[in-house]
């Protein structure tokens, strides 16, 4: 078919089944290179006295990488240490899993010398040239003491 007999539409939601398409297909790409995926999404939550959720870090594992998508603490627990902890926690869970690192990105509007005191290494600014609050910094933290075993298909 030439490129005519085709158009692009925007959609809020691809339908079930094109979605259990794609994922059967990048799971096959991924099997046919000897590599696994390993998605899975979970949260670490601060909790109060109350049992309140007063901080919560959102990550995923893809591959052999931990992804951070977002810390949050309430402005009422916030100068406590909390986010230091959950990034601890998460580092605690992960270390000597066969994952090769964390990594995140924020804004520098947010918090990118806390993660520096973290113990995560910039590895590159995108650079917003209309707004520089927006513009973006990416982070990594590298399990360097272990093997990397997650992400890797054993045949």
């Amino acid at each position: 078919m030439s490129e005519n007999n085709y158009h692009i539409d925007q959609v809020d939601q691809l339908p079930d089944e094109v979605e259990n398409l794609i994922h059967q297909g990048h799971v096959q790409d991924e099997a046919d290179n000897g590599i696994i995926c390993n998605y899975k999404k979970f949260a670490l939550a601060v909790k109060d006295n109350e049992d309140s959720i007063v901080g919560a870090l959102q990550a995923y594992t893809a591959f052999s990488e931990i992804y951070v998508d977002d810390i949050w603490i309430s402005p009422t627990a916030r100068k406590n240490g909390l986010g230091r902890k959950l990034l601890q926690e998460l580092e605690n869970k992960f270390k000597g899993n066969g994952y090769n690192n964390i990594n995140l990105v924020t804004s520098h509007f947010q918090a990118p010398d806390f993660y520096k005191k973290c113990g995560f290494i910039e590895e590159f600014t995108r650079t917003n040239k209309k707004n520089l609050k927006l513009s973006k910094t990416f982070f990594i933290k590298y399990f360097d003491d272990e093997d990397q075993f997650q992400g890797i298909l054993i045949r």
